[in-house]
């Protein structure tokens, strides 16, 4: 194999005056070589050939314009595994239409061949860096959680919690009983999503479905008082189909068209499909949903790339608010220090694990937090997160009310008015009957954050 240490390799390099050069994306990853290959910076280098602009013989096309376009090794920690990488920023491709940068290259490049190289065990991307210039050329997000607290009346700064659910079972139900459910949940929350699979199924063809949402939308908010939120799934392999669908959602909503969000299996489809729908819907709210990103961002995993750096790129290509997980308080794989990730969607400035991101005012992303959660897991959710600023969406956790869905749905906003308050939790909940209804309803999580509740509430079940 050809030693390509010495052009892709650069030790002297510091970070701070790359950072302030303005012309490299920084990335670090994790990186093991194979077994037989003991030179760690020139695997490190073969990597950043292959990352740019190398092959594995030398080719009479290289000349000095291309070797400017060299990715190049300038830390490495052999014993954390630990390379860091810098790739100009010419290297990523524009488009042609505006000049804007995308995130398709970036990922091309990050995390392309090099994944597969026979010298390298594994390599995983941790976290990188986008120096402000070459960031503002990234769409972002063109609405936000912001705009969903003024759909509801509610303070622009510090709104706190949108309070949603997803109609189970996960493959969904048939239009009349999936909007009876619809019509439920609003009479006490606030913002319901299709989950990923729903869409225009056979038993649930979208044209018969949407009207039907529609109307359960305006019943409830007409019986409450109070406007409601619809997060509907436009995903399709064919970008037609979801600008078709997402037209035909917006028609039969009409009047409430901002009452309507727009859900795109954004893994599984690629961040191009966020930022297509970003661009052809800037009015909407765009909800990312991640589902299948457990195969490469979780941490037993070595190779691929976290899930800080997929809540990056969901920023960058577009997302309005993307799902975070439950950062260890749902049912969900998760860490409490997972709140790194809710930093770099909302913070103007995040500190990632390896990187500090001046985001220069992009539009913020905001967390969408899902998976096994209930009205008992909140207030330890928030107690970690330091805020309640996000959209939470409880499954089981409000269908699973032994006294309703829409009692279900109270519990969840009570369960995050008593943290917002700071009140003894056994003591609101003696004070609110459908808060103490989750007690009993998620006794086996009760038992473990409370113990001791059942004598205090009385309970003897």
């Amino acid at each position: 194999m050809l030693d390509q240490t010495s052009r892709y390799s650069d030790l002297s390099l510091k970070e701070e005056d790359l950072i302030a050069d303005g012309k490299h994306v920084l990335a670090a990853y994790k990186m093991k070589p194979a077994d037989g290959f003991f030179d760690y910076l020139g695997t490190a280098a073969h990597f950043c050939a292959e990352s740019s602009t190398g092959t594995n013989v030398q080719t009479v096309t290289t000349d000095d314009f291309a070797m400017g376009l060299d990715a190049i090794c300038y830390e490495i920690d052999e014993e954390n595994e630990l390379m860091k990488v810098a790739f100009p920023i010419d290297l990523f491709d524009r488009n042609i239409t505006d000049g804007r940068a995308m995130v398709v290259s970036l990922m091309t490049c990050m995390i392309g061949n090099n994944q597969a190289m026979g010298d390298v065990e594994y390599a995983k991307l941790l976290d990188f860096y986008v120096p402000p210039n070459f960031l503002r050329l990234f769409d972002g997000p063109a609405k936000g959680i912001k705009d969903m607290w003024r759909i509801l009346g509610r303070p622009l700064e510090n709104g706190g919690m949108i309070v949603g659910t997803i109609i189970k079972p996960k493959l969904g139900l048939r239009p009349k009983p999936f909007a009876d459910a619809c019509y439920q949940f609003w009479l006490g929350g606030d913002f319901i999503k299709n989950d990923e699979p729903q869409g225009n199924q056979v038993y649930a063809p979208m044209r018969e479905s949407i009207p039907l949402i529609v109307d359960a939308m305006k019943r409830a908010q007409d019986e409450t008082g109070q406007a409601k939120l619809f997060s509907a799934n436009i995903t399709a392999d064919d970008p037609a189909e979801m600008i078709a669908r997402g037209e035909y959602i917006l028609e039969e909503f009409g009047f409430m068209a901002e009452n309507v969000a727009f859900l795109v299996d954004g893994f599984v489809g690629g961040c191009g499909m966020i930022t297509n729908a970003r661009r052809n819907f800037p009015n909407q709210f765009l909800h990312y949903h991640r589902a299948g990103h457990g195969m490469v961002t979780g941490e037993e995993s070595n190779r691929g790339y976290t899930a800080l750096v997929h809540m990056k790129w969901a920023r960058m290509s577009g997302a309005s608010g993307i799902h975070t997980g439950t950062m260890g308080f749902g049912k969900m794989e998760g860490y409490k220090s997972d709140t790194v990730l809710a930093d770099a969607l909302m913070h103007d400035v995040s500190v990632g694990t390896h990187y500090t991101q001046p985001w220069e005012g992009m539009a913020p992303t905001s967390p969408i937090i899902s998976g096994g959660m209930n009205a008992v897991r909140l207030p330890g959710f928030f107690e970690n997160l330091g805020h309640c600023n996000v959209i939470q969406t409880s499954g089981g956790g409000a269908l699973g009310h032994k006294d309703g869905i829409a009692d279900g749905a109270k519990s969840l906003r009570q369960a995050y008015e008593a943290w917002q308050q700071g009140a003894d939790i056994i003591e609101f909940a003696k004070e609110h009957k459908e808060f103490a209804g989750a007690f009993e309803s998620f006794q086996s999580d009760a038992d473990a954050i409370y113990p001791g509740w059942r004598e205090k509430l009385g309970v003897h079940k």
